[in-house]
C-alpha cells in the first residue's frame, strides 16, 4: 500500500465527482458526519492540518459516511504533516521541530517519543521514504534538504545526525520522494526544480543535485508530484503558459527527466499548488490556488494516454472547484474520493467522487468546515 502524500500549505505533504448526483447532498458547516453517497463505499482515515488553530483533525469515511473522528491540539504552532508509507506513523512539523504520531487501526493519534521532537528543524515540507528509514525534508529559507534516519518499526530517529545535500536555491516550496527511490524533487520557486538522486540503503542516500529551470520568465516552481508507477515527474509552475492564468503543469518522464510533448500544459490557474496524480494512473489533477479573477481554488484535470512509451496528456473538458484558496489534495484510501483544504475556508474541506459517466470528471459531495473558522486548513494526508 501507498501513501498519498501530501505536500501542504508552505508548499507539501493532505481533491474531487458524479453526474447526476440525486444521492449526494452538500454538508452543513457544523455536521461531522455527513452522508456522501447513498450507494455503500469504503475509505481510510485522513488528517487535516489547521495551522491557524493548531490542529490535527482526524477523519474516516464509511459506508457513505464522512464521520470526524478526533481533534487534536498540536504541541506547537503546526507547519506542515505527512504519514509514513507503513501507515503507522504520522509526523508533525512545528515551530519546536518534528513530532512522531503513532496511528491507531480506527485512526486515533497518539503523541510519541516522550512528547519529544525527534528533530529541532522547522520543515517547511517533508516525506518518509517508501522504505521507513528516512525522513527527508527541508527548512524554508535553508538551502539544504535533510535526511533524518528513522526506525521503520518505532518511527523514532536512530540517529542525532542528519545527512544533508545543498540546493542552488533557498526558495525551498515543496518536495516528494519517486515512489521507486531513485530521486528526491525539491520545487524551489525561481530556483526550479532540484532532482537529487537518493539510494536508501547509502549511509548518505543524497547524490549529486540536478536543476530543472523554470519554464517561463519570472515563473517559480511551487509544486511535485511522481506518478505512482514512476512513469511521470510533474512540476506546477507560475508563469508557464500565456494567457490570462498563467499556472502551468509540466511533464517529465522520470527515466530520462526529458520534458514531454505538450508541456508545460495550461492548469486553469495562477498558482499551482499542489498536483495528485491518481493511484490507477489514468488521471492527474492540479489544484490552483486561485485564479485571475476569483481567489476560489480550481481543479483542473488531465487523462493520461501512453504509446510505445510516449505519453499523451489531455485536457478534460470541465475545471472543478473547490474553497478559496486551496493548498492541497489528496486521494483516498480505496481511490473512490479526493479531498482538498483549503487555507482560506468557505469551506475547508471539500469531498469528490469520480463521475460515473464523465470519465476523470470530479463531482463535489461535501463541502464542511474543519473547526471554527478561521481555521487555514493548510494540508491534508491519506493513510493508505
Amino acid at each position: 500500500m501507498k501513501i498519498v502524500k501530501w505536500a501542504g500549505w508552505l508548499l507539501l505533504g493532505a481533491v474531487p465527482f458524479l453526474s447526476g448526483c440525486d444521492g449526494f447532498w452538500n454538508a452543513p458547516a457544523s455536521s461531522s458526519s455527513t452522508t456522501l453517497t447513498t450507494t455503500t463505499l469504503s475509505s481510510g482515515v485522513f488528517y487535516v492540518l489547521n495551522i491557524e488553530t493548531s490542529q490535527i483533525v482526524a477523519y474516516y469515511v464509511d459506508a457513505g459516511k464522512l464521520t470526524q473522528i478526533a481533534t487534536y491540539s498540536t504541541p506547537a504552532t503546526p507547519i506542515t504533516l505527512t504519514v509514513a508509507p507503513s501507515n503507522i506513523f504520522l509526523y508533525l512539523s512545528t515551530v519546536n521541530g518534528i513530532y512522531l504520531y503513532t496511528i491507531s487501526s480506527s485512526g486515533t493519534l497518539t503523541l510519541g517519543n516522550s512528547s519529544s521532537v525527534i528533530s529541532a528543524d522547522q520543515a517547511y515540507t517533508m516525506q518518509v521514504d517508501e522504505s521507513g528509514v528516512w525522513l527527508v525534508e527541508a527548512v524554508s529559507g535553508s538551502a539544504d534538504v535533510f535526511a533524518i534516519p528513522i526506525s521503520s518499526s518505532t518511527g523514532k530517529n536512530t540517529s542525532s545526525t542528519e545527512q544533508f545535500v545543498n540546493l542552488p536555491s533557498s526558495a525551498i516550496q515543496q518536495l516528494t520522494i519517486a515512489p521507486n527511490e531513485s530521486y528526491v524533487f525539491v520545487a524551489m520557486g525561481s530556483g526550479g526544480t532540484a532532482a537529487i538522486p537518493f539510494t536508501a540503503a547509502n549511509t548518505n542516500p543524497f547524490g549529486t543535485v540536478g536543476n530543472i529551470p523554470v519554464e517561463g520568465s519570472g515563473g517559480a516552481a511551487l509544486s511535485v508530484a511522481v506518478d505512482p508507477s514512476d512513469r511521470l515527474l510533474y512540476i506546477g509552475e507560475t508563469a508557464a503558459v500565456s494567457g490570462s492564468n498563467t499556472g502551468g503543469l509540466r511533464v517529465f518522464k522520470l527515466s530520462t527527466l526529458a520534458e514531454i510533448s505538450g508541456s508545460p500544459f495550461a492548469s486553469g490557474g495562477l498558482a499551482p499548488y499542489s498536483i495528485l496524480p491518481i493511484s490507477t494512473g489514468s488521471y492527474v489533477y492540479v489544484a490552483n490556488r486561485q485564479t485571475d479573477s476569483s481567489s476560489t481554488g480550481l481543479i483542473k484535470g488531465f487523462s493520461i494516454a501512453t504509446s510505445s512509451s510516449t505519453y499523451t496528456l489531455t485536457s478534460l473538458g470541465s475545471t472543478f472547484s473547490s474553497g478559496t484558496h486551496t493548498q492541497a489534495i489528496v486521494e483516498d484510501a480505496n481511490d473512490q474520493f479526493v479531498f482538498a483544504a483549503s487555507v482560506g475556508g468557505s469551506y475547508d474541506l471539500t469531498g469528490y467522487v469520480f463521475d460515473s459517466t464523465n470519465a476523470g470528471y470530479l463531482d463535489t459531495v461535501v463541502e464542511s468546515t474543519t473547526g471554527t473558522d478561521p481555521v487555514q486548513a493548510s494540508a491534508i494526508a491519506a493513510v493508505h
